[in-house]
């Protein structure tokens, strides 16, 4: 299913190598389109009509994209010294997919930690190093499986699963999908949430999922899987089984005030207004951030940026944070 090599021009891709793959097939398309004319059925016309056109007019090939070179990741490990192992097996997969035309091929990962320590973050800056883009699917908030995989036309208000969707409707055969939070994955006695994950995990079944709306194989074989879990007691062996798991603790305080360092840092050089503000944070303003979640941080800072040029002041300090913060003591962290 793997097509020609280029390099595409489009330079808000900014895509170092990438190559072209067919996600689906354009004639089991037209085969589907030609019987849902003959069927007769009303309903299900008016519903698919629209998403097999759709298929065949932006056509089955989709960038695989994969970094030019083993990337410099050093500002990654800074930003995200907690991550360190799971930064270390990513190497490894870009190392393998070198001086090859082999596409990017990732371990499906499952993060597990405490809420706030970045792990959605860190799916982020992954699609940003790969090149890739990124789509989160918050399991919290399901409570169907066909999320994921699709529900059948029949149904009213059907449509295509998420999975589908990406690939169909993205640029990209190679996406990073997140996962978050699969451990709360609501499920019943007739539908499992994670059931299609059974096969999409799967590199082999993967190149032939079928989405129960399109009823179109799609090869999701390319994905990039991250799941995210606060416990892993909620999540079936089968699952488990399928992933490599990294046990991602609290930052110490000191990793803390890096990671708070660099956020402050790359806040400011990231605005215009950023060149009012000290190019370095105050001691005693990082000493407060390093007692809040990663997730925190920002919000705090948005904040004291804020309130110090509020007052024409090129500094923050302690007092310009949310009032808040500046009442907690250190909260989660490793010593």
């Amino acid at each position: 299913m793997t097509g020609h090599s280029l390099v595409p021009q489009a330079p808000a891709l900014r895509l170092p190598v990438a190559q072209m793959r067919n996600v689906f097939h354009p004639g089991d398309v037209e085969r589907k389109l030609a019987r849902l004319q003959e069927s007769g059925n009303q309903r299900e016309y008016e519903t698919l009509r629209t998403v097999y056109e759709r298929m065949l007019e932006r056509g089955p090939e989709r960038f695989q994209v994969k970094p030019s070179g083993v990337p410099d990741m050093a500002s990654l490990y800074e930003q995200l010294p907690n991550f360190t192992d799971v930064l270390d097996d990513v190497k490894r997969h870009v190392a393998l997919a070198q001086d090859s035309a082999d596409g990017l091929e990732v371990t499906p990962m499952l993060l597990l930690g405490p809420p706030g320590i970045g792990k959605t973050h860190f799916a982020r800056q992954l699609a940003d190093l790969l090149g890739t883009g990124m789509n989160l699917l918050p399991m919290s908030s399901m409570t169907a499986g066909w999320l994921l995989s699709g529900s059948s036309a029949q149904w009213k208000g059907a449509r295509p699963g998420k999975v589908f969707e990406a690939l169909v409707e993205g640029e990209y055969a190679n996406p990073v999908i997140v996962v978050d939070e699969i451990d709360k994955a609501a499920s019943d006695a007739q539908y499992d949430p994670l059931g299609a994950l059974y096969s999409l995990l799967e590199h082999d079944t993967a190149q032939s999922f079928t989405d129960e709306f399109a009823e179109v194989a799609i090869d999701a074989s390319q994905v990039i899987w991250i799941t995210t879990a606060n416990d892993s007691r909620g999540i079936p062996d089968p699952i488990l089984n399928r992933m490599n798991v990294f046990e991602v603790e609290a930052p110490t305080l000191a990793q803390a005030r890096t990671i708070a360092r660099n956020l402050y840092q790359g806040i400011r050089t990231g605005h215009d207004w950023g060149r009012l503000l000290d190019p370095e944070p105050q001691g005693d303003v990082l000493d407060l951030l390093a007692t809040m979640p990663p997730r925190e941080m920002r919000r705090a800072l948005m904040t004291g940026f804020g309130n110090a040029r509020l007052d024409r002041r090129s500094t923050v300090e302690v007092a310009d944070l949310p009032k808040a913060a500046t009442g907690r003591g250190r909260i989660g962290f490793v010593q």
